[in-house]
């Protein structure tokens, strides 16, 4: 009986020690992967050159980013992650770039300074005396051969006229009608005052008062070139002003 328990005493350490033995033998289970690396945070620049600038004129703005997916300029919208732009702001002005990533979002600015308009200067004193100043402002109306209607090219005059008899309203004048020598002296007294009229009625229409404006036609009597050919001729067909008190 003695012998029996040790016998079974024996078995069992031995089965224990191979349950030890394979227990020291099996895996271990392998560690977790680390964690993913964080984001990384975008950066952003914004320049400005020149940063001051005269009305009506540009500065280049220059940016950079990096680690960002959205990239955007206040008052210009999405931009490339990095660029330039020209710009021309009426007034000073801040211009924000704002850049935003996985890792966060970012800020720069960049400042345009706008420098006033300079006031206009007063206005000169002239010493030309109010008939001067009409003689020397004052264009004449040119016309076509045997025409009557205001050219095209001769819109341009009367605009410059409109506005110096809008800025002088007492002054008045007539507006002689002339013709070169071509033609019966009847034929060219009717287109002179056809000529006159039509200067009158350009004038009119802008903005100045009949009232002050009168009309005589002289024809080809009173010529401001005497030679026979059509450059000379040309001188001679037109609206004239003369000042008038």
């Amino acid at each position: 009986m003695k012998q029996l328990t040790l016998r079974y005493s024996a078995l069992v350490v031995a089965l224990g020690a191979i349950l030890f033995l394979g227990a020291c033998h099996k895996k271990q289970p392998p560690p977790p992967p680390p964690p993913p690396p964080a984001p990384v945070a975008p950066t952003a620049s914004l320049t400005a050159s020149p940063e001051t600038i005269d009305k009506g004129q540009s500065s280049t703005l220059t940016w950079q980013t990096t680690n960002a997916t959205d990239i955007s300029i206040e008052g210009i919208g999405a931009v490339q992650a990095n660029g330039s732009q020209q710009v021309s702001p009426a007034d000073s002005t801040t211009y924000t770039l704002t850049a935003k990533g996985a890792g966060g979002s970012q800020t720069a600015t960049a400042r345009v300074t706008v420098n006033a308009a300079p006031p206009p200067p007063p206005p000169q004193q002239s010493n030309l005396t109010e008939e001067q100043q009409f003689a020397q402002n004052i264009k004449d109306v040119y016309f076509d051969y045997d025409r009557s209607d205001v050219r095209g090219d001769q819109q341009t005059s009367i605009q410059s006229d409109v506005g110096f008899l809008q800025q002088h309203s007492n002054i008045g004048f007539t507006i002689e009608g002339h013709c070169d020598e071509r033609g019966s002296t009847e034929y060219n007294l009717a287109l002179g005052d056809n000529r006159a009229s039509a200067v009158k009625n350009a004038l009119v229409a802008a903005g100045i008062s009949a009232d002050r404006i009168k009309t005589i036609s002289y024809g080809k009597e009173k010529p401001f070139c005497t030679e026979s050919n059509e450059a000379c001729w040309q001188q001679n067909r037109r609206g004239h002003f003369v000042y008038s008190k």
